[in-house]
């Protein structure tokens, strides 16, 4: 048998496997293979033959191959079967467990092949970002996207740069999200590949960014011209992604009834498709724009987003879950629930976890409206305490604007005016509106 560099690791192996198995060096002995020689092996100063490698291994049960190259069949056969499940249960929407699988794998990547190995990678990180674990989702997305050995343009690199604008957006990121997303984008545009869903994916999220920052102008034309494309050259899911960015694009320009009709059309593309969890998305958008609409129905809405609910509870990651539960709140108050809205948003929280993020804050806002809806200003004050406290730890952007506009409706309802007043100012300075210097400021160059 002909060996190259591994000989001088076959003595570890063979000292670490007798040793694991409680053995001594004479145990290994027979009539052919002497003690001394055994130790001679383990020191690596005898290469054994063939002949001694297949008694050894017969008596420590293994393989000759496990003590020549370290790779053991049965046990790589084993952790091929656990990546196998965490794919299996991360379209059942066993996240838990998917992570659970993939990370056991991973902790014998040296057993697997360089293909399984980015195979379980990739679906750990997926695992962690639908947990709404994004903090540890982000480095090994990161690694994905900047191996060597991920060719940029391929389905692999999109999906990891989707995943990574998205996670960043979702904590808070928009600075890096938006740096990102371009990047990616421009070099896709540069390599002049043909248009597929992934990148039509990657351009509907950067649309989701532009839109968080304030840039509706940034958002609006690149969902105009990507509309052209996937006209052109998408699939149904491709188009939908894009028609369902641009309505939310139009219903934050005021356009709701073209809002409506773009959400629509893609609620229509993607019927027709097999993606269960983004068909469940655009439910839960399309039943939000008809909250938030001139004529809001709030029970066709509510009907909609359990509809949604239901499918991404299996299939979704817990952000979109608390989202969900939060809207649904909404769509309680409307109705007059305040009750059942009040358990919806702290159902949210529960998914959210500790971390300040804005579902959060949004989340003690549905709390704060269901206590004064049931009289309970007290509580209402203390609940918006809490919500200030995490408001202050987001990044500037529209979104966050809009919750300090909430806040400081909330604040004058529990009739605070000095903390509604301190609120608008805080959502105004978001988009740019700073305060303007008082005389005395100018004159004593406080001001700047």
């Amino acid at each position: 048998m002909k060996r190259d560099r591994e000989d001088d690791t076959i003595g570890k192996r063979l000292r670490d496997l007798r040793r694991s198995k409680g053995l001594h060096q004479q145990d290994l002995a027979s009539d052919d293979i002497s003690s001394s020689y055994v130790s001679l092996i383990e020191t690596g100063k005898r290469i054994p033959s063939d002949a001694v490698l297949k008694s050894l291994a017969k008596k420590l049960d293994c393989t000759v191959e496990y003590l020549v190259s370290g790779r053991n069949e049965s046990r790589v056969s084993e952790l091929q079967l656990k990546v196998a499940f965490g794919d299996m249960a991360i379209r059942n929407g066993d996240n838990g467990e998917a992570l659970q699988a993939y990370s056991e794998a991973l902790a014998q990547a040296e057993q697997l092949d360089t293909a399984t190995v980015r195979r379980a990678r990739r679906g750990q990180a997926q695992a962690l970002e639908k947990l709404g674990r994004l903090e540890a989702a982000i480095p090994l997305l990161h690694e994905l996207y900047e191996d060597p050995e991920t060719v940029p343009g391929s389905a692999e690199w999109a999906q990891s740069a989707v995943a990574l604008c998205r996670c960043y957006r979702l904590v808070g990121d928009l600075a890096l999200a938006v740096e990102l997303g371009e990047a990616a984008l421009g070099r896709l545009n540069t390599l002049g590949l043909d248009v597929t869903d992934d990148h039509l994916q990657l351009g509907s999220t950067l649309i989701a960014c532009y839109m968080d920052r304030g840039d509706l102008t940034r958002a609006n034309l690149l969902a105009t011209r990507l509309t052209g494309v996937a006209e052109l050259t998408g699939s149904r899911a491709g188009r939908g992604a894009i028609y369902w960015n641009a309505g939310i694009v139009a219903e934050s320009r005021g356009q709701t009834p073209e809002a409506l009709a773009l959400v629509e059309r893609a609620l229509v593309l993607m019927a027709e498709d097999d993606g269960v969890r983004h068909l469940a998305m655009l439910k839960h958008t399309y039943g939000w724009l008809m909250l938030h609409g001139p004529k809001p129905d709030a029970a066709r809405s509510k009907e909609l987003i359990l509809e949604a609910q239901a499918a991404l509870a299996e299939v979704g990651s817990t952000s979109e879950q608390a989202d969900c539960e939060i809207d649904l709140a909404f769509a309680e108050l409307h109705l007059g629930e305040s009750d059942s809205a009040f358990a919806r948003a702290q159902r949210a929280l529960g998914l959210i976890g500790s971390e300040p993020r804005p579902e959060a804050v949004m989340a003690r806002v549905v709390m704060a409206r269901s206590l004064l809806a049931s009289g309970d200003v007290a509580g209402a004050r203390n609940v918006l305490t809490t919500a200030e406290r995490q408001l202050g730890h987001l990044a500037d952007s529209r979104r966050t604007a809009g919750l300090w506009r909430h806040m400081g409706d909330l604040w004058e309802r529990c009739e605070r005016p000095a903390e509604a007043g301190r609120a608008y100012r805080e959502a105004l300075s978001m988009v740019g509106l700073r305060q303007l210097p008082m005389a005395s400021d100018a004159l004593s160059g406080s001001w700047r």
